[in-house]
């Protein structure tokens, strides 16, 4: 039996209102990561931007806080929590393109996979992230790095504008021109100052890419990371690869007796000719031999969804991030001790190159804070089985603790745990002041607290 739900919320969205009680409750409660087990006042599936003021109006009257929910792909689930409002956008997810403009506009509960299937019918793209299933939402308001980084920029780099409703449960615009410090404070800020609902981005001429995973001893590991120390600083703008670890996974590439070994990897990702990426993939070649690969010319689409299977929802999620300046010998020395105990094939260790385009854009013209970092390093545990997470959340937090006296103060937050409350001020780095009042002009009584929170 259900309890009637005060307000009747029911009646005043047309999309689905979940509550304790109903049948489809404990699969609505859930997000991507398992270890994180909330139990909502109710999840609300919105059709529509109505459906969001609806939403966020109700939890403000009944003073419950809002949690919002993308793709949720969020570390610390914070698209789920007790008692809040989950405000899902999953039905959110209508992308119109503009190839002529080479603009699109999508829902604010829009996945990387669904946004990119849409401008790839135009040879278009922005950066999005890593996995096609992340939201865009919570990825471009963390900033949003990925393949297209160092030629393209963040993602909010390439927002052009955003729908959002307000914690008093009005429908604004935040561009450069309407309520530019709204706009300003959502490009790195994450989901502080209201639900957007909907995001206008900027593309780029992106089609087939050159591209893939390329897997090496790990006696090799050392010179495969001096090699992106020292080569990414002048590398063409094309090329947007990074230095990892990982367990060998099971693809026909891998020789048969070396599945669920550590290995070094080289993930590459060039925009360039073909022709060209083949020279520039030959460079990493003669640093070490690869064990096995799987390079070549792809779609951007195949390349964004390439460690989809890797990484299904269910799995325990326990993440640490840093930013680096410079990757000193000290640094990898760090990483080359804990990167081969990468202990589960769904976990890795990825040192994304956040230079290039992205260090064109002014340190304050946007709120994320970390214009001067290098890499973005992320130490991401997932694994299967509850059973494993004592030990695995060791190892990610003993490696964050070796890298960390190489690191910049803070990490990228779209990496941040529950448990990095702490450094939230560090995390959003030298915009931190401004960020808070802006919080205090859009939302004063923390109507938006679960994510890294800044405290009006």
């Amino acid at each position: 039996m259900t309890t009637q739900l005060p307000g009747t919320l029911a009646d005043r969205v047309e999309g689905r209102v979940i509550r304790p009680g109903d049948a489809d409750y404990e699969e609505a409660r859930h997000v991507y990561n398992a270890m994180i087990d909330a139990r909502p006042h109710v999840v609300v599936r919105c059709a529509g931007t109505d459906d969001v003021v609806a939403a966020v109006r109700y939890a403000a009257e009944s003073g419950r806080a809002v949690a919002v929910r993308g793709g949720g792909h969020s570390v610390p689930g914070f698209g789920t929590a007790d008692d809040a409002v989950v405000v899902d956008l999953s039905p959110m997810q209508a992308v119109d393109v503009d190839p002529g403009a080479r603009t699109a506009s999508a829902g604010g509960g829009t996945t990387w996979g669904r946004f990119n299937d849409a401008t790839a019918a135009s040879g278009l793209a922005t950066t999005g992230g890593i996995i096609s299933t992340t939201g865009i939402g919570g990825l471009t308001l963390g900033g949003g790095i990925g393949h297209l980084t160092r030629g393209y920029g963040l993602s909010c780099d390439n927002l052009l504008a955003a729908e959002v409703v307000t914690a008093d449960g009005r429908v604004v615009t935040a561009d450069d021109r309407e309520n530019a410090d709204l706009f300003w404070a959502l490009r790195g800020g994450g989901g502080n100052f209201g639900v957007v609902t909907r995001f206008t981005y900027r593309l780029h001429p992106v089609g087939t890419v050159f591209a893939g995973p390329m897997f090496f001893e790990l006696d090799d590991a050392g010179a495969l990371f001096e090699f992106y120390r020292e080569y990414l600083p002048r590398a063409p703008r094309e090329y947007g690869g990074f230095p990892a670890f990982h367990q060998a996974p099971p693809l026909p590439f891998i020789p048969e007796g070396r599945v669920g070994e550590p290995m070094a990897v080289a993930v590459s990702c060039w925009t360039g000719s073909e022709a060209d990426g083949e020279r520039v993939v030959d460079r990493i070649r003669q640093v070490a031999r690869p064990i096995g690969e799987h390079v070549g010319p792809m779609p951007y689409t195949a390349l964004n969804s390439a460690f989809d299977a890797l990484h299904p929802p269910g799995l325990q999620h326990y993440w640490k991030a840093a930013y680096v300046t410079e990757l000193t010998d000290a640094a990898i020395a760090a990483h080359l001790e804990h990167g081969p105990r990468v202990p589960a094939v769904s976990s890795v260790v990825h040192l994304y190159p956040i230079d290039g385009a992205a260090h064109d854009v002014a340190p304050d013209a946007t709120a994320f804070g970390h214009r001067d970092a290098t890499f973005a390093t992320v130490i991401a545990g997932m694994w299967p089985d509850p059973a494993d997470n004592e030990a695995n959340t060791r190892w990610v937090r003993d490696y964050h603790a070796a890298i960390a006296p190489h690191s910049e103060p803070g990490g990228y937050t779209n990496f941040a745990s529950a448990d990095d409350a702490d450094k939230v001020a560090d995390n959003y780095g030298a915009n931190y002041a401004r960020l808070r009042g802006v919080k205090r002009s859009w939302d004063p009584g923390n109507l938006f607290r679960h994510n890294q929170n800044i405290a009006p």
